[in-house]
Order: C-alpha cells, then structure tokens, then sequence
C-alpha cells in the first residue's frame, strides 16, 4: 500500500491535511479530508456567566470574530428575553456587514487568487500572494484597502477591530459619534467602486478556469442552506431555508428550531465532524453552507448593484448553482452587497442616536443566536442555571458544516486525476486544496468541542467507511 498526503492544507485558517491512499495494485483507495486540531470553547463556557459570552468567543476566530461576537450577543439578549433599540441593531448589523467585506476581500485578494491566477502550474512558490502581486498589484492593494475600511469600522463601532466588546446585554455599550460616523463615511467613499472592480477580476479569473476546464473541481450537487430575511439574502438576520439539489425550497425555519433539522455525526480520520439533515440521513442529507448556498436559496440580493450582478450570475449558472469554485463569485457578489449597506447605514441619522440599549428585568435561561458568518451559517446556543450561569453551550460553525462538501470535493478531484500515485503531480495536489479554500473553511473555529460530548440529536458512528451504529 502506498500513501502520499498533503500536508498542511495552505492558505487556511487552521490545520488540515489530505491523504491519498493506493492498493497494492497502486490503483486509488481512499481519499480523506483531515482536520487535526481540537479546541474546547465550548467547554470554556461552561460555568462563566452568559453576560461573558459575547467576551470569549470572538476569541475562537481573528477572522470572522464579529460573527461570534454578535452570534452571542444575539444569544444572550434572547437569554434575558429583551429587544434591543433600532440604534444598537443598525451598529451590529453595520459591524456585521463590516467583517464581511474585511475577510471576502482577505479571502480573495490574498487567499484564492493564487488558485484562480495560477491554477496549473507546479511552482508552489508562485501560488502566493506576492506571486499574485507581481501579476496584478491592483488586486492585493483593493484587498488590502478594502480590509483596512471593515476592520476600521469594526474598531471604532466595537471598541476593538480584532475582538469587539461594545455588544452587551440589551444593546450596545458605546454609540456612534458625528465625528466618526464621518470619517467613516470619507473612508468608505469608493468601497463600492473597489468592491465592484474586484468583481470583475474575479469573473475573469473564473471565465479562465473554465477555459482549462477547472470550473469542474470538486462538483457535486447537495442541498444549501442559508439565512432569508422575506425572501432576500441577509447575513444578519432571519429565517433559515434550505433548497434541495434542484432548488425547491425543503424547509424554512427560525433559528431557535436548528436542533429539529441539523444532525452531526463522527468518522475516525477527523476531529471535525460530519452534519447532515436529520430527515434525509448522512449520505442523501448532505448540505452546503457560505456564500454560493446563500444566493442559491435567497429570491433575490438586498441592495441594487449587487442585484445586477446575481441576476446574471443566475442567467449564467442557472439555480442552484453547485460548482464550488463559484463561491468565489458568489463571494464577490456579497462583498458588494456589504459595500453597499455600510454606506446605507452610515448615510442614516439614527446610526448616531443615542438610545443603544434596554436594561434586562428578566432571565428566561436559554437563547439562540442566530446569523451568517463570513463563512455560512452560525448559531450559539446557551442555557443557564437561575443565576445565570452557563451550564450548556452548543456551537455550530458554519465550515463544520462544509467538512462534508469538502470531503466529497477532494475525493471528486483524486477520482478525477489521480489514477495512480505518478499521476500526484504539485498543481494537481493543489487543485484538492483549491476545492478546499474554495469553501473559505476555519478548521479552528470548527473544531471546538473537547469531549466528545454530542451536541446534536444524533450521531451517526463509522468504521471502515460503513455506517455501524446511530445514538
């Protein structure tokens, strides 16, 4: 037997590797996606006050700590049973909208154009940033301004541009001045315009995959998943739906009932585990999350340019749209739409009120917080004793629901160039790590339980690739 591995997985957050294993025939065996780290967050909560939560778990991720911040925050104001004021919603919603355009553009400027400039070649030392750099300054320099406008927002509205603070029980703790709200407004002036450009890049970057006949990478077709607000894509708040492969809506739901559709099961080769839906079993249930899956379930885009450009992502892939290496476009069409709100929210008076926050007078003991990460759907779920301690918490991360996909994408590649071990070349290794980044994963977000503990209805237990018993 004859086993090659990638080894790590580059240009991800966290660790993973890939291993391709051969008979003795040196025919293809096995192709698995790993996941080698294991963090304990949720375990971490365990006993702290749940006013804490919003604190800690931006810690989990430097990338989408936003997302967490405001998944808990959203938790804990449903924990207390209060409705925060419009203000302190339009902050949030605009620092969500914020670390969106920050990690897309970090994404694609510095993380996945290496894969769509250079898909073929053998030189890893080109597939980099600076390789791109010496190809197309403009795009690393629109990254980089791009990413510098969100974090700025995210400091000056969360107090902290890496782990916010200012989302608190029953609101925010800080509001908005004039005088920031205009320099904000000054330095987002052209994000629209930087946004729309990288787009372009991006359409042509695809248009030449296609040429070399690697839009394929990874296809397979699954359901999707993602938040609607009335029918529209919204990252911050909303139902959750699900279309099936052939895009029919499945199910619609609040956030508060993810534990009646969402399972998780465990394979022996990964800490990370495998979710599918409930109904439809880990082999026929598996489903998608993140950018693409958002605009495959979405009606229709929330802002006007960013409408434009899905209109015609949809005229030209038709819906649903299951090729991974269009989540990039998709993701392009997102940082957009974000551009877009930002400017709509620091363009409205009431973004500078001062009635940010309601004092809570109650403790119901449990909440969901519900909403979509840079990376697909999230949820925090806390319960507590009657003085407000944690004593049960449930992350589920949206790339551990894309390690299915991701799984499935390396094995379609190997299936599909790999006949035998001489076949390995380098730019044919890194188009199973292109399926991966494709998905934008954060392995150290998603790897966050220490015990083993289930924290889904069921779980589905294999051994030797076969389904042996289900609790």
């Amino acid at each position: 037997m004859t086993k090659l591995s990638i080894e790590p997985v580059t240009r991800v957050e966290g660790h993973g590797k890939v291993t391709l294993s051969f008979d003795d025939s040196g025919k293809l065996d096995k192709v698995n996606f790993h996941v080698v780290e294991v963090r304990g967050f949720e375990k971490f909560l365990e006993g702290r006050y749940i006013e804490d939560a919003p604190v800690f778990t931006p810690r989990i991720c430097g990338i989408c700590q936003v997302s967490h911040n405001l998944a808990s925050a959203r938790a804990v104001d449903n924990v207390f049973g209060v409705k925060i004021p419009k203000t302190a919603d339009m902050l949030r919603n605009l620092m969500q909208q914020a670390s969106n355009v920050h990690s897309h553009a970090l994404h694609f400027g510095m993380l996945a154009s290496p894969d769509l400039m250079f898909p073929m070649t053998d030189d890893a030392l080109k597939r980099n940033v600076l390789g791109v750099a010496s190809e197309n300054m403009d795009v690393v320099k629109d990254a980089i301004s791009m990413r510098k406008i969100g974090q700025t927002i995210i400091q000056k509205v969360g107090g902290r541009a890496i782990h916010p603070v200012t989302a608190v029980v029953g609101g925010q703790s800080k509001p908005l001045t004039e005088e920031e709200r205009d320099e904000l407004l000054k330095m987002s002036e052209n994000l629209v315009d930087t946004a729309e450009r990288t787009l372009v890049v991006g359409k042509q970057l695809l248009e030449g995959l296609k040429e070399q006949d690697l839009l394929e990478l990874g296809y397979f077709e699954s359901y999707h998943m993602g938040m609607v607000n009335n029918g529209a894509q919204d990252i911050y708040e909303g139902k959750i739906r699900v279309v099936n492969p052939e895009g029919k809506i499945e199910y619609e739901y609040e956030p508060s009932e993810y534990l009646n559709y969402m399972s998780e099961g465990v394979r022996p080769y990964s800490y990370l585990k495998f979710p599918y839906l409930t109904e439809k079993g880990p082999v026929d249930g598996v489903y998608r999350v993140n950018t693409l899956s958002r605009l495959n379930v979405c009606d229709r885009m929330p802002t006007p340019i960013a409408q434009k450009y899905y209109e015609e992502f949809v005229k030209t892939f038709g819906k649903p749209a299951h090729h991974p290496m269009l989540f990039h476009y998709a993701r392009l069409i997102e940082l957009i739409s974000s551009a877009e709100l930002i400017r709509k929210f620091l363009e409205d008076d009431a973004i500078v009120g001062t009635d940010i926050r309601v004092e809570p007078t109650d403790l119901v003991g449990e909440g969901v917080g519900c909403l979509e990460a840079p990376r697909g759907t999230l949820v925090h779920h806390f319960k507590t004793d009657d003085k407000g301690i944690i004593t049960d918490a449930n992350l589920v991360v949206a790339t551990v629901q894309n390690n299915p996909a991701m799984d499935i994408g390396v094995q379609k590649v190997a299936e599909k160039y790999i006949k035998t071990p001489e076949d390995a070349k380098p730019h044919v290794l890194n188009h199973m790590e292109m399926v991966i980044r494709a998905y934008d994963p954060c392995l150290s977000c998603a790897t966050h339980t220490i015990d083993g503990k289930e924290r889904m209805l069921s779980m589905d237990v294999y051994k030797g690739g076969k389904l042996i018993k289900t609790l």
